[in-house]
């Protein structure tokens, strides 16, 4: 149970306590996903945008296609594996604190060059607590 006086970084939103929100984000019919700079530069703006701290990329680019990353935050981390023979992206945006989410979206839409983006949203460690907030 989360301690009122605890400093755990924990958000309370909506009468909610949880750890933090993660994205499952599916950009569908996008283009550049086999490129890594184009990806680490993707991570980079959502990164700033989000109101997070960058502390470390790795990519890795497969042969012939592919690229799988991870950008490891302060406030938790974002990771990519790409299918770009068919234009799909797999990405995960978990974040912590006062760091938003959801502002990574549209750095994906814009980066991808994609309108197509499914999106689905995980209160994570929101079972770990039966605070109120």
């Amino acid at each position: 149970m989360v301690q009122a006086d605890r400093t755990d970084h924990f958000i309370r939103r909506d009468n909610r306590v949880f750890a933090g929100t993660h994205l499952i984000i599916e950009v569908m019919e996008a283009t550049g996903l086999d490129s890594e700079p184009r990806i680490q530069a993707a991570f980079c703006k959502a990164a700033e945008l989000c109101g997070a701290s960058l502390m470390h990329i790795h990519t890795h680019k497969f042969s012939p296609q592919g690229v799988s990353g991870v950008a490891v935050l302060a406030e938790s981390h974002m990771t990519v594996h790409t299918w770009p023979e068919i234009g799909y992206g797999a990405f995960d945006v978990f974040m912590c604190g006062d760091a938003d989410p959801w502002k990574a979206v549209d750095v994906f839409k814009a980066a991808f060059e994609t309108e197509d983006i499914a999106v689905r949203e995980l209160l994570r460690g929101a079972e770990l607590s039966g605070e109120k907030a």
